[in-house]
């Protein structure tokens, strides 16, 4: 009967790539159809799907009879099981019997005799989870590969990766499965398993075609968002006619607009799919910028800035949203502080185009800062165009007309797809075409929880935005011309670049979110105190080094943005915090922008001493109060939780209408 056995043709994806020592262990007959049980000293399935021993092992022990899908299709001659499922001896409702066959002696642990359906009666587990990665185990951070790099290097690159989940617990699984309009159902697989070789190769695979268009994209934003800073070192507020308090109406206007855009610009992402979305926002704002430079006065002004406002708002939890497609939880705070890097070194890159596009005064009978809004302006809606081919719907639908073969093998978009739902299952709740319904809009806003995270956002900004949105006009106050402003202003960038991967690096080593992201203030508050007390007349150079000294403070907000989204919890009310979050932030820039006002200038005393009124608090109360309160929501749950058993959690699950951070099993990140 053994030699009458042949392999069956297998699909490419399970070939095996390297068999070695196998020993015939016995002969399954399911319905009289002979299953061929082998075990081998490797058995290396195509792309890292690695089954060694999950059949012989696991029977003898009495603890899990098995049979996974890649060995089925490499060893029998029968009828497959269903796709994506595996099959368990215990729950087959048919007859099943074993013969056993004689073995060639070995050493190790493969080679103990095998006692096949001895105690197979005692098996209650669905799937094969002894060899997944214990949620204790860390992922990457950056602090271990800087610090401790070689802790951070597997000790086999070929070894399983796939990270413990809900999906391995037979009684939780069902309450977490994804929902059947889910558009990477059909790439979902809770026996799937990759290895560290390959989840690395992926990622770095994600970065460049994911993360970098993101960040191009983001780039677009900040261009356009900020060269009225550039534009105000110039005689752009002289040409138009305007003052200083026109200048912080116009600031106001377009953060009111941009705050008043984010919740509608949610609603349109999650309908029409921010892939198509967000090149479409890029390019409407593109052609609202460059037509800047036709301004003639106030009101074309603040129409503009209004417009620009309203375009832009949404965009950055828009594209989070986008993100956490591709991304898990603990990989995409790291990218988001990439963003806010490259926020900076935009903005480096800007003032050097400023510099050179304001020495185009009088070409064409035009102004320089008028210059300045048509070429950035051009350029990103070059970008927005760019990003239409470049932004694929979701990891399983990158093919398209234009690129036939598309991004990832079947292979990669089932590793995606499943390390994704494993990290977070909420992620499976909703598809990418799928709207927000008012219920769920009003449920999210009334998330009493992370109202907390929202005063942050309104509070944690102020200290340091006026003497940043008026840097350029300070120092031309002080003394510096107009070119050397802008040049000028690129220190504090590149120092805030390396005080936010710093930033970054503390959050990640201590896990902590509330005092790490306090530190921004903290930074500010002395040279706050410092620019109030400089003399009336101060040295150029001195009062330059107090400002670029507060302005290289360490950026937290990416790291805000992530703490709101992990503590939103479910997809639907993820995207509406975050952009509720957002509209927060906007909200302290128009706070902001009426503290340094006409009547207190040029050196703004009154509004410093506002400045560090608000630092203070922020410091003593907003932060240390926010920590207390999530630590003791968590106290209060795990308290109802713990005292459960298990069938009452799953009772739990089964029954309840919560969803989100409103479940008992939901822990507070601070």
């Amino acid at each position: 009967m053994i030699q009458s056995l042949k392999p069956r043709v297998i699909q490419p994806q399970f070939r095996p790539t390297a068999i070695t020592n196998i020993q015939i262990c016995g002969i399954l007959t399911v319905n009289g159809v002979f299953l061929l049980i082998v075990r081998t000293g490797s058995c290396a399935i195509d792309r890292g799907c690695v089954i060694t021993r999950t059949i012989p092992h696991c029977i003898q022990e009495g603890i899990d009879g098995v049979l996974s899908r890649a060995c089925l299709e490499c060893f029998y001659t029968g009828i497959l099981p269903p796709p994506h499922s595996c099959l368990s001896l215990t729950e087959m409702s048919f007859s099943v019997s074993v013969t056993p066959v004689q073995q060639t002696p070995a050493t190790g642990d493969f080679n103990r005799p095998v006692s096949l359906l001895s105690s197979i009666g005692k098996s209650n587990s669905s799937f094969p989870a002894d060899d997944l990665v214990d949620e204790a185990e860390e992922q990457f951070t950056w602090t271990k590969a800087i610090f401790r790099g070689k802790q951070m290097v597997p000790h086999d690159p070929d070894a399983i990766a796939t990270r413990r989940s809900v999906f391995d617990d037979p009684d939780l699984a069902p309450h977490y499965w994804p929902k059947k309009d889910y558009e990477n159902l059909h790439r979902f697989d809770p026996t799937a398993r990759w290895t560290y070789r390959e989840e690395r190769a992926l990622v770095r695979k994600l970065d460049w075609k994911i993360m970098v268009t993101a960040a191009i994209g983001f780039s677009a934003l900040n261009f356009d968002r900020n060269n009225i800073t550039q534009a105000n070192s110039s005689t752009f507020l002289q040409d138009l006619g305007l003052t200083t308090d026109d200048f912080n109406l116009g600031n106001t206007v377009f953060k009111l607009s941009f705050l008043c855009a984010e919740l509608p610009s949610q609603l349109v992402s999650k309908r029409v799919g921010p892939d198509r979305w967000i090149p479409t926002q890029i390019c409407l704002w593109s052609l609202v910028a460059l037509s800047q430079f036709w301004l003639t006065g106030r009101t074309s002004f603040l129409v503009c800035r209004a417009l620009l406002g309203g375009l832009q708002g949404g965009f950055i939890p828009d594209l989070i949203l986008y993100l956490s497609y591709f991304y898990t939880k603990t990989e995409l705070p790291m990218r988001l502080a990439l963003f806010w890097m490259s926020l900076n070194l935009c903005s480096i890159v800007a003032s050097f185009v400023a510099y050179g596009t304001l020495h185009m005064d009088g070409v064409a009978g035009a102004a320089g800062w008028r210059w300045l809004f048509m070429i950035e302006g051009l350029l990103t809606l070059f970008i927005g165009f760019f990003t239409f081919f470049r932004m694929p719907p979701s990891p399983t639908q990158t093919k398209t007309w234009f690129r036939p073969n598309g991004w990832f093998t079947e292979r990669e978009e089932t590793i995606i797809v499943n390390r994704v739902i494993r990290d977070d299952p909420t992620k499976g709740d909703m598809h990418n075409r799928e709207g927000l319904t008012l219920r769920r809009l009003w449920t999210a806003m009334c998330d009493y929880d992370l109202w907390p995270v929202y005063i942050i956002g309104l509070m944690f900004g102020i200290p340091s935005a006026p003497p940043l949105t008026y840097l350029t006009l300070l120092l031309r106050n002080i003394g510096f011309d107009t070119f050397n402003s802008n040049l000028l202003t690129i220190p504090s960038l590149a120092l805030g670049i390396v005080t936010m991967f710093v930033i970054t690096l503390v959050s990640e080593s201590v896990n902590e979110r509330s005092i790490v992201a306090m530190m921004e203030d903290l930074w500010t508050l002395p040279f706050l105190i410092a620019l109030y007390a400089l003399p009336s007349n101060p040295n150029p150079w001195i009062f330059f080094a107090v400002v670029t000294g507060l302005l290289s403070y360490p950026y937290t907000h990416p790291i805000q943005v992530g703490w709101c989204s992990r503590n939103a919890g479910a997809v639907a009310s993820r995207t509406v915090n975050a952009s509720l979050y957002n509209m927060f932030v906007q909200a302290s820039g128009i706070i902001s922008a009426q503290i340094y006002v006409a009547s207190d200038a040029p050196r703004y005393q009154r509004g410093n001493k506002i400045l560090i009124i608000i630092c203070s608090v922020n410091i003593c109360i907003l932060y240390p109060a926010t920590k207390a309160y999530y630590i003791w929501r968590n106290r209060q749950r795990a308290k109802i939780w713990d005292a459960m058993t298990s069938g009452e959690r799953a009772h739990y699950l089964s029954t309840t209408k919560d969803v989100g951070n409103r479940r008992l099993d939901f822990r507070f990140a601070h």
